[in-house]
């Protein structure tokens, strides 16, 4: 018994896989980060414009984003 222990210690189960049921996890993970990019990208442009137009003293004239997707 105690063989067998160490043997298990030294290299993981060559049982174990991934599994199918962790690629949507995985694509949603992907798929969320992708949105958090285009949010992040979209407030570095509006913050951007706000300030070219203070600098120039002028109104922003920042167009409304379109709507991101609906979370889960």
């Amino acid at each position: 018994m105690r063989c067998g222990r160490s043997a298990s210690r030294r290299s993981p189960s060559r049982s174990w896989r991934p599994t199918t049921s962790q690629a949507p996890i995985e694509q949603t993970r992907i798929e969320r980060r992708r949105q958090a990019d285009v949010s992040h990208a979209a407030a570095l442009r509006r913050a951007r414009a706000e300030r070219a137009a203070r600098a120039a003293g002028t109104a922003a004239a920042v167009p409304q984003a379109a709507p991101l997707g609906r979370t889960a």
